[in-house]
């Protein structure tokens, strides 16, 4: 697997992962009106202490390098 099939296949796995999880399931509000399954990108950014752009950027499998500490806490907020 090359660099970019992992890193679209990471990103895929978050998507994934976010989709699957409800606010209510990470202790955050409902609210009243949600057009996204599941978490929001912000909601994971916040839980995981990471810019949201840094999170969307993995998701789009951009080219960047996460640190262990950013996966771990992804890993945390995303209830792995």
């Amino acid at each position: 697997m090359n660099d970019s099939e992992r890193r679209s296949a990471l990103g895929d796995f978050l998507r994934k992962r976010r989709s699957s999880l409800s606010p209510d399931d990470v202790g955050l509000p409902v609210g009243t009106r949600r057009r996204t399954a599941g978490l929001r990108r912000e909601e994971v950014a916040q839980l995981a202490n990471i810019g949201t752009s840094w999170y969307i950027w993995l998701e789009q499998g951009r080219d960047v390098r996460p640190s262990v500490q950013v996966l771990e806490s992804l890993a945390t907020a995303l209830r792995l």
